[in-house]
């Protein structure tokens, strides 16, 4: 990729370690330690003026901001300091806030007139150098109180996504695409978020992208002609691979996707193992094969066992096994369909509407311009389906669904096993210990959603499956309400 390594604002201040005691030399050490008493010496009885840069060119705001001391903040202004000015690099206090997500500094600038679209020497907005530095809180806080454009390029074309992905920060990534941020923009060097998230090897970011994306994007190729999964290769990032080759696209484009791949290695691509993997059999499963089967092996059974013209008549006893046979085998049928075509759980999206009812979902009632929903879970964003995820529920990226007491997806009834499976799933007891709601107060395992032998026999022969809403969704509605 013709493109150098790209540079931020400097997050480096004079802050001391904890153990070491600050030296207060000046108002920019006394505002960038927030030493609020020696700086009211400073300007009230010797005069210091807060409207000037130190030696290197920084404003007292801006050491302020970049530390989120906002009463200093509200002080130097109210005492002559710029909420706009620039130092040599044309950057504003607001810019040095959004290194290290200085919300309530931010707030202070604003409010007293600081450009919400300020620009540096590079065309880097607060938006950009949030995204940078994967300050997700900050840029949702913005863009949600101050209506801030967070898809504007810079002098590059290159979009906070852009940076969020070239970053590596999954969480932001996810807060952009939940905002509809545009996936397929390309910048100078015709690369895509997508091309700066392989480059680097961020597996999450590039997973989080693919599953959000579409297959085109896949094959968008930059200026010197690489798809993404070329520049993971080129780069050394095999672990990231598999999530930039498309299924569908595999077989068809290997050469082109992979040229430096030895023969062995497109050998190995190319055998049965790895054709049966691919194409339409990823996306629609095992199902329609196995039911093949089980329809054959029926009528084989019939025409060669019990309708068979040259075998005998066949006794009572054994006419009764296999007929037998024939029920339990049209049961396994039915079972079969009906785990294969049941809803396994999916959440319902904005688009997903239809009834008076639909909109009494507690999850859809949650407004999503609250920026404490997202505050430390980020993660419960998806932004294929545009939703906030409740507790035990995860994205399918083979469905395209995000599924409630989401289990696994079976390809071999070609569904989920989601909010059918009962009680803690499979997945949840061989993690338990990485699920905080699976541990009591005593750090040990707990099952919450064992309501006990006739609770849980009673929500399954009335609703289906056993009922979780008071304990998944407890932190979702209380925020609706």
């Amino acid at each position: 990729m013709a493109s150098s390594e790209i540079e931020v604002v400097s997050s480096s201040s004079s802050v001391s370690k904890p153990n070491d005691q600050p030296l207060i030399l000046d108002v920019f050490t006394a505002s960038a330690h927030g030493d609020f008493n020696k700086l009211r010496t400073f300007v009230e009885q010797h005069g210091a003026s807060v409207s000037v840069p130190d030696v290197s060119g920084y404003y007292a705001l801006q050491w302020a901001s970049l530390n989120n001391f906002h009463d200093i903040a509200h002080y130097l202004i109210q005492h002559g300091a710029d909420v706009n000015a620039k130092d040599s690099m044309q950057q504003t206090a607001l810019h040095w806030a959004a290194v290290r997500g200085s919300t309530a500094a931010a707030d202070v600038l604003v409010e007293n007139g600081a450009q919400i679209g300020a620009a540096d020497i590079n065309g880097y907005r607060a938006v950009h150098v949030a995204a940078q530095y994967g300050q997700t809180s900050f840029l949702n806080h913005i863009v949600v109180k101050y209506h801030t454009d967070f898809d504007v390029p810079d002098n590059d074309g290159r979009s906070p996504l852009h940076w969020a992905a070239y970053k590596g920060f999954a969480d932001t990534i996810r807060l952009l695409l939940f905002r509809d941020a545009c996936q397929g923009r390309q910048d100078k060097d015709g690369c895509t978020p997508l091309h700066w998230a392989a480059l680097r090897g961020h597996a999450e970011a590039c997973a989080v992208l693919v599953h959000a994306g579409t297959k085109e994007e896949l094959m968008v190729k930059d200026n010197a002609g690489h798809t993404p999964v070329q520049l993971a290769y080129d780069k050394g990032h095999r672990h990231v691979a598999p999530f930039l080759v498309h299924p569908q696209l595999c077989e068809l484009s290997l050469d082109e996707q992979k040229p430096n791949l030895s023969n062995q290695q497109r050998a190995h691509s190319n055998n049965w193992k790895g054709k049966l993997c691919r194409g339409v059999v990823t996306d629609i499963g095992y199902a329609p094969i196995l039911l093949c089967i089980m329809i054959f092996l029926l009528i084989l059974f019939i025409n060669s066992v019990i309708a068979a013209p040259n075998l005998g008549k066949i006794t009572a006893t054994a006419g009764l096994w296999a007929w037998t046979a024939l029920s339990l085998e049209a049961a396994a049928l039915i079972m079969f369909y009906r785990c294969s075509s049941k809803d396994p759980g999916y959440i319902k999206r904005l688009g997903d509407l239809g009834t008076q009812s639909d909109t009494e979902d507690p999850l859809l009632n949650i407004d999503l311009n609250s920026s404490s929903v997202w505050t430390g879970n980020w993660s419960q964003l998806c932004p294929t389906c545009k939703i906030i995820r409740p507790v035990r529920s995860k994205h399918c990226p083979t469905c395209k669904r995000c599924v409630e007491q989401f289990d696994h997806h079976c390809p071999w009834i070609s569904n989920c096993v989601g909010k059918i499976a009962r009680n803690v799933t499979t997945n949840e007891l061989a993690n338990s210990s990485r699920y905080d709601y699976l541990r009591g107060p005593d750090g040990r395992f707990r099952n919450p959603y064992n309501h006990g032998c006739w609770k849980n026999c009673a929500d399954f022969l009335s609703l289906g499956y056993t009922n979780d809403d008071e304990i998944a969704w407890p932190r979702l509605q209380q925020v609706a309400t």
